[in-house]
């Protein structure tokens, strides 16, 4: 069964079902299959630094470790801030009705970088209407997380075939702060000149 997410909008909810529409729906994509000299497909193995132990696929995991090199449970580890102080944990946004309240301008938006590009499906028309021109903003966690993404809701389409409502997320660019200053005239340093060499030749020193 597809998750849903559920908009609460003025005390009213609204659900509707995620798509993700990515690069391989729209394009398609291609895979390059080695083969052996017989045609058999060939399976992708790991070695170890000697290159004498061949480790086949799933036999690689990662582990955490103490500074003691102790085996660690990821159950035992704590999230904190940077203060030390206990991180809040966020609810997955299908556990919980998403409150669409803040609205954002275009210049805020185009301030992202878009990861996950989704079609929701099975939206209520009235949803769409209330959304209309403008872009919701609201953090997105896919399951239960200590720090969630940014997350857009607007709509596209037309009258004749209707609109539909997507949902985008995507993390803030880190611009540098660029200003105008005042620009100094670099002074070029006077050229020397230099003594030219006497080329010409006294024939009365032989």
């Amino acid at each position: 069964m597809a998750r849903e997410l559920t908009f609460l909008v003025n005390g009213k909810e609204y659900v509707s079902s995620p798509t993700k529409i990515d690069r391989k729906k729209l394009y398609g994509w291609t895979e390059n299959i080695a083969l052996d000299d017989e045609g058999n497909e060939c399976k992708l193995v790991s070695m170890d630094e000697s290159g004498t132990f061949i480790i086949p696929k799933g036999g690689i995991a990662l582990g955490i470790v103490s500074s003691d090199g102790f085996w660690v449970q990821r159950s035992e580890l704590k999230a904190v801030y940077e203060d030390g102080m206990p991180a809040e944990l966020m609810p997955s946004s299908y556990s919980v009705p998403i409150e669409l309240s803040q609205k954002v301008g275009i210049d805020e938006f185009l301030d992202y970088s878009i990861l996950s590009f989704y079609q929701l499906d099975g939206v209520s028309d009235e949803l769409i209407n209330f959304i209309g021109n403008d872009i919701y903003s609201f953090t997105y966690c896919y399951r239960d997380s200590y720090e969630g993404k940014t997350a857009f809701l607007l709509t596209a389409g037309d009258q004749n075939k209707g609109k539909n409502l997507f949902m985008m997320i995507g993390v803030l660019n880190e611009f540098e702060m660029i200003s105008l200053v005042q620009t100094s005239i670099i002074e070029e340093e006077p050229e020397i000149e230099e003594e030219e060499e006497d080329t010409e030749i006294d024939f009365s020193m032989f």
